[in-house]
Formats: structure tokens, C-alpha cells, sequence
């Protein structure tokens, strides 16, 4: 009976060492990461960019709400929000969910450029970098990231 628990233990060892070993997702090369870096700071950009040209245009539509009654009686609401104990506990805490995720986060979006490296680029790579193409010269137009 214990050589019958034995031999399952190490089928058992075996099987998972096999399916663990299938798992292995190979690194990304360098020049992707390197791509997929360089289109994230763009990104960024224009986002920021989009953000500064939506600020400069609602700034009247903004003094004059904070002139008016209501507009007062909300910044007065978010003052004393602010100042709350509750929550600025809830701030560094939140702080320091996103501190302690990074890595994670990290580590898993190296894996999915990983994956896309060995399993997708291959096929869809280039249809890929053609669309990202086409895409920023309207994104240009539409949002530019200067």
C-alpha cells in the first residue's frame, strides 16, 4: 500500500513538474520592451496633452462655478474631506497598494510581452505595427502628443 502512495507521489511530481515546465513563458526581447516603452510614454503624453487643452478650456466655466454658492459649499465639502483622518488613512493606504503592486505589475506585463513574443507576434506582428501606424498619424490630428 505505501509503494502504491509512493509511485502516485511521484506521478504526481512528475506531472506538475511537466505542466509547470509547458508554462514557461520565454523573456521578450529587449526591443520589444524598448517598442512597447517608447508607445506607452507616447500614450502618456498625449493623455496629459488632452488633459492641459480640456483644463485650459473648462478654466471659466470652472471660476465662474466657483464664484456661484454651490461651487463654494463643494470646495468647502473636499476641504474638509481632505482633512478627515479616515481619509487620508484610506490615501496611504491606497498609496501603498500601488507601491507594493508595481513589481507585480511589472513582472506580469514582461510575461504578456513574453507571450505575445513567442506565440502572437509571429502571426500578427506585422498587421500590428502597420495599425499602430495608421492610427498615430490620426491620433496627430486628434490628440498630439506635443
Amino acid at each position: 500500500m505505501k509503494k502504491m502512495h509512493a509511485k502516485y507521489a511521484l506521478a504526481l511530481i512528475l506531472a506538475l513538474q511537466v505542466s509547470v515546465s509547458l508554462c514557461e513563458i520565454p523573456d521578450p526581447p529587449q526591443e520589444l520592451v524598448d517598442k512597447y516603452n517608447e508607445y506607452k510614454g507616447t500614450f502618456y503624453k498625449r493623455l496629459l496633452n488632452l488633459l492641459s487643452q480640456a483644463q485650459t478650456a473648462s478654466g471659466p466655466m470652472v471660476e465662474q462655478a466657483s464664484q456661484d454658492g454651490r461651487g463654494q459649499a463643494v470646495r468647502e465639502y473636499a476641504e474638509t474631506l481632505q482633512a478627515k483622518p479616515e481619509f487620508q488613512a484610506f490615501v496611504k493606504v491606497a498609496t501603498a497598494l500601488g507601491e507594493e503592486a508595481s513589481p507585480l505589475v511589472d513582472k506580469a506585463r514582461l510575461k504578456l510581452l513574453g507571450a505575445y513574443q513567442a506565440y502572437l507576434r509571429p502571426y500578427v506582428g506585422e498587421w500590428l505595427a502597420d495599425t499602430i501606424t495608421e492610427a498615430k498619424v490620426y491620433l496627430d490630428k486628434v490628440m498630439p502628443a506635443e
